[in-house]
């Protein structure tokens, strides 16, 4: 593979850098509404020991094996199972990575460019005296728009662009340290406000207390999904970053802390919604609606819910654009190294090509809706089509690569720092590399598929 600028690599200069960018990259839309919506369904408490299990076995060392390839291979996703494995096909994980991240973007754009909307809007009070019905209406309205989203779009990959092609410590490093601590100073602020309100006990009842009764074997399969999807595995990032980190980090420790920051804002995120939804007598069952549809009218209705309506559609934005950021730089970082071309050159190209596909997708829900793949608009298919098969089958192999490919010595070299960390999970960690995280992620694609099938 053309590798002309790796003399040249960049790495993150500190540990809160490293970790704010992972944590950013790992928090993302779906931790502040369908997280805590599918942790209420599934039996709250029950299902949060569940999901901590999960990503315990599947979690945790599938980033541990991505940032050990990273790490090694000093190359972006695809040329790091090219170094390390040549002439061998291991390199189809990295393919499929950065061919989810391209994807994935594509479409995430389009619904960070969403929460901007919703943030103009909720500051200009235009969700006042809508209603329930008025507040749909808009959604759908916007949403089917052929002009508005677009803009939105190209102001989120304008300013993704921007902060990836200022590079790993000036951009993403600088910009991750500033919106993570950021975006958990609102979503507190939330919280309090939340914990507050008359009525919204029986919302922490939902979201915390163990309910095993409603724990099914779809709860602990939407675990394991969950475990796996919200921690930005499969998609090339976390081996791209693993390619920044310095040789004295400890990625044991870093993985841990990563996976923890992500559940904790997931569950304060919970916090911050359940108790507004119970005070207010809505259905918590509404998923996505419940973030464009259903809060826009609460937060209208609430005291002092003029500012908090604003801060929460600010903490989807971040937590959006510190996704899109991550998703850019895989994508970017391969481009970079495959055709010898400068980061800034790098990123208005790719970010172009996205940024193409994501018009396509965002006009699939007005102008476009009659064009279906396998059933689906092209925004939906984009969506299921990487989440079904591009992301469990990268992270599968990239486990199985880590746990039977790879020289052991070389993942205890990695996991020790040369030697420098005691470390005594050596074992146990190539147990789950090489059986349990492969088999869990097994049950996940295969249960994906029967699902899409109707078969489940």
């Amino acid at each position: 593979m053309g590798d002309k600028l790796s003399s040249d690599r960049e790495s993150f200069k500190t540990s809160f850098g490293l970790l704010a960018a992972a944590i950013g990259s790992a928090v993302g839309l779906g931790n502040i509404w369908r997280f805590p919506y599918i942790t209420g369904i599934y039996g709250g408490g029950a299902f949060l020991i569940v999901y901590l299990l999960c990503v315990a076995i599947i979690g945790i060392p599938v980033m541990i094996a991505e940032f050990i390839i990273g790490r090694e291979g000093k190359r972006n996703a695809i040329a790091s199972y090219h170094r390390l494995a040549p002439e061998e096909p291991w390199f189809i994980s990295g393919v499929l990575g950065v061919g989810a991240a391209f994807l994935i973007l594509s479409f995430y754009g389009v619904v960070a460019g969403w929460t901007l909307e919703y943030i103009v809007s909720a500051a200009l009070n235009k969700f006042a005296g809508l209603g329930a019905e008025g507040v749909q209406n808009y959604f759908v309205g916007f949403t089917s728009d052929p002009v508005r989203p677009i803009i939105w779009q190209l102001i989120v990959m304008g300013l993704t662009s921007f902060v990836v092609a200022s590079g790993v410590e000036e951009g993403i490093e600088k910009v991750s340290k500033v919106l993570v601590p950021l975006l958990l100073l609102i979503i507190v602020i939330l919280d309090i406000r939340a914990i507050t309100l008359p009525g919204g006990k029986p919302g922490l009842d939902f979201l915390l207390k163990p309910n095993f009764s409603e724990l099914s074997k779809e709860g602990i399969l939407a675990a394991l999904g969950h475990a796996f999807f919200s921690l930005s595995l499969g998609m090339g990032i976390m081996v791209t970053y693993g390619s920044y980190i310095p040789r004295d980090e400890n990625l044991g420790m870093t993985s841990l802390n990563i996976s923890i920051a992500d559940t904790l804002i997931a569950l304060l995120a919970g916090i911050a919604i359940f108790p507004v939804v119970f005070a207010f007598g809505i259905e918590p069952g509404s998923g996505a609606g419940l973030v464009f549809i259903t809060l826009p009218n609460v937060f209208v209705q609430m005291p002092g819910g003029y500012i908090f309506s604003i801060m929460f559609f600010a903490l989807l934005a971040l937590a959006a654009i510190t996704s899109t950021i991550s998703l850019l730089e895989a994508v970017v970082a391969y481009v970079m190294e495959r055709f010898g071309i400068r980061r800034v050159k790098a990123t208005i190209i790719t970010a172009s090509l996205i940024t193409l596909l994501g018009m396509v997708a965002s006009l699939s829900n007005g102008p476009l809706s009659e064009i279906k793949l396998f059933g689906d608009n092209i925004f939906d298919f984009l969506d299921n089509v990487t989440a079904d098969f591009f992301l469990p089958i990268s992270a599968f192999i990239s486990s199985i690569f880590v746990g039977w490919r790879l020289d052991r010595k070389i993942v205890e070299k990695q996991l020790t720092n040369n030697g420098t960390l005691q470390v005594g999970y050596v074992k146990a960690l190539s147990f789950l590399f090489k059986i349990v995280s492969p088999i869990a992620i097994l049950i996940v694609f295969i249960s994906g598929i029967m699902e899409r099938l109707g078969l489940f």
